[in-house]
């Protein structure tokens, strides 16, 4: 299983639950969650073979950036 970490602008609970439907329909990603207390809102995703930028691509479309740290 791999884990990759972003920085994001999802930056409270009410834009978690924006991107939700967009990662739980990832069928690559196995776990998901954004730690929105620290200062790079940092979204860690646990799965296998995952499209880093389909990711960041749809996280675009719905007005969020994601960069890979």
């Amino acid at each position: 299983m791999n884990t990759l970490k972003f920085k994001t602008t999802i930056n409270c609970a009410s834009c978690v639950a924006k991107v939700s439907p967009i990662l739980d329909a990832q069928n690559q990603i196995s776990k998901w969650e954004v730690d929105t207390a620290h200062p790079d809102k940092i979204l860690r995703v646990e799965g296998e073979q995952i499209d880093e930028e389909e990711l960041v691509r749809a996280l675009k479309k719905i007005g969020y950036q994601a960069q890979r740290i």
